[in-house]
């Protein structure tokens, strides 16, 4: 049984997660969603310096919740990637500190695989499987066949989809982040705004949010100059069942297309109500099993991270003091990493 103490400072929050055989210990979130919000998005200097003032805080609070003491941890885990590189270094360099100083192995995480495997707090994974990859930097379609084997099979080439939410809510009127408000305002809404799903990429499973971005904010002002009134709630309800909408379709053809046995959502978006509650429409009946993550491991947190570093401490998946952040890491290097990036303690 081992004792992992994680760490995740890839963008605005800054956590410490500590388990036990796999047991949850503790799992302490900073966030800084209140300092950010005025700037309608995530400052990445601000963010740098706030991650700095708060691990030590964080890390203290996992430590008296866990009951532990440094000492008594096995390995420190880390997210090497991807996100913001200062905010990644932050937590890279307090890893690397606590390794050295208590000679303990450093496992690096992938960001999105830590998103991915948040849902074995759920439930078993059950391969092969498609992970569907929504969040504020990411859009991706992951078919995995076994553990710790990803394929991207379909993603962004442009905006992410929590992005497009954030741009959209500002012209909207709406606070940072935001998901959850056009969520909330869809509800209320109907689709009456003409709202153009853009044309699909070459790659049969690949996304693109910019032209529908574009498509609202030019709606929006044009409305204004026209000194029409707009609905916001038709808006909301337009604009999701449009960005959400493609979502679905890609992931639902494509589990089809490879066979999975399970479908799993991962990452911020996937605390969208739309996209939950269509997503367990469209797979009733189909026999394909369907993980829906807590919300509380919809947003970063170091749990995840954890998470992941328990079965790679399983396999002596070390990385060597030296190892440096990946802010454009992609989790279909992960095979090329773990091959040659892996240092056997």
């Amino acid at each position: 049984m081992s004792k992992i103490l994680a760490i995740e400072s890839s963008c605005d929050e800054t956590a410490v997660a500590i388990t036990d055989g796999g047991k949850l210990l503790a799992n302490v979130v900073a966030t800084q969603i209140a300092v950010h919000e005025k700037f309608g998005g995530v400052m990445p200097e601000i963010a740098s310096r706030l991650h700095t003032e708060n691990i030590t805080v964080c890390l203290t609070q996992a430590l008296d919740e866990s009951g532990l003491k440094l000492e008594d941890i096995d390995a420190f885990a880390v997210t090497r990637g991807p996100g913001l590189i200062g905010c990644l270094h932050v937590g890279l360099q307090a890893a690397k500190t606590l390794a050295m100083l208590y000679h303990k192995p450093l496992i690096p995480v992938h960001h999105l695989a830590g998103h991915i495997y948040a849902n074995e707090y759920v439930g078993e994974l059950k391969f092969p499987l498609l992970a569907v990859v929504v969040s504020g930097g990411n859009t991706e379609l992951v078919l995995m066949r076994d553990h710790m084997d990803f394929e991207i099979i379909g993603e962004t080439k442009d905006d992410a989809v929590g992005e497009c939410y954030d741009k959209v809510a500002r012209v909207l009127g709406f606070p940072y982040p935001g998901g959850l408000p056009i969520d909330k305002h869809s509800k209320l809404g109907e689709h009456t705004y003409d709202l153009p799903t853009p044309a699909s990429p070459a790659a049969k499973y690949d996304f693109s949010y910019s032209g529908l971005k574009t498509s609202v904010i030019n709606l929006v002002h044009s409305l204004e100059m026209k000194g029409e009134t707009l609905r916001v709630n038709d808006m909301a309800r337009s604009f999701q069942d449009v960005a959400i909408g493609m979502i679905v379709d890609h992931a639902i053809e494509a589990a089809n297309e490879y066979h999975v046995a399970q479908v799993i959502l991962a990452g911020g978006v996937s605390a969208n109500s739309y996209l939950r509650s269509e997503m367990t429409r469209r797979l009733e009946s189909t026999g394909i099993d369907l993980i829906i993550p807590p919300l509380w491991c919809t947003t970063d947190n170091a749990a995840m991270i954890a998470k992941v570093a328990e079965r790679l401490y399983d396999k002596k998946v070390f990385a060597p003091l030296s190892l440096g952040v990946d802010p454009n890491w992609k989790i279909d290097h992960w095979n090329e990493f773990l091959s040659s990036g892996k240092e056997t303690k």
